[in-house]
């Protein structure tokens, strides 16, 4: 019997894709988790050193945010793997992404300001737009699988 690619075929290879871009990330936000560091807005993070005020949402540090997006975003890899989950984890993988973006413009907005380098202003000018199509890719995954056609 010859295999026929489909339409849920394709849909459960972009799952899979995408939850091994996510493995990836979750591994690389504890084996380097500096490189998240920048994009942890200062509002969100908790200063125990009294030096400055912490708002209503400065609930964890900047290293205890960076570890748990790591664990979020491994829990969303695994969930995109289990077709029952799979629409669910990939709405919650876009909104994710979508939330990622108010990291995105304050690291920007930090590497273009007095204290950035030019190597920081390259790699936060390439992050902020790769958002735009993983919050599409995610959502597309958000919706039901395409029947096979006949």
């Amino acid at each position: 019997m010859p295999f026929r690619w489909s339409p849920r075929a394709t849909h459960t290879l972009s799952a899979a894709a995408l939850s091994g871009l996510l493995l990836a990330s979750a591994a690389k936000h504890f084996r380097d988790p500096g490189f998240f560091a920048p994009v942890v807005p200062d509002y969100l993070c908790r200063d125990d050193s009294g030096s400055r005020r912490n708002g209503p949402l400065a609930v964890l540090s900047r290293e205890e945010w960076v570890a748990a997006s790591g664990l979020l975003e491994a829990g969303a890899a695994v969930g995109l793997l289990i077709p029952p989950t799979r629409r669910v984890a990939a709405g919650c993988v876009a909104g994710l992404f979508t939330a990622f973006l108010a990291g995105h413009l304050a690291a920007l907005r930090t590497a273009y300001g007095p204290a950035g380098t030019p190597v920081q202003r390259r790699v936060h000018t390439l992050r902020l737009p790769l958002q735009a199509p993983l919050i599409a890719w995610a959502w597309s995954l958000s919706r039901p699988a395409p029947k096979r056609r006949r």
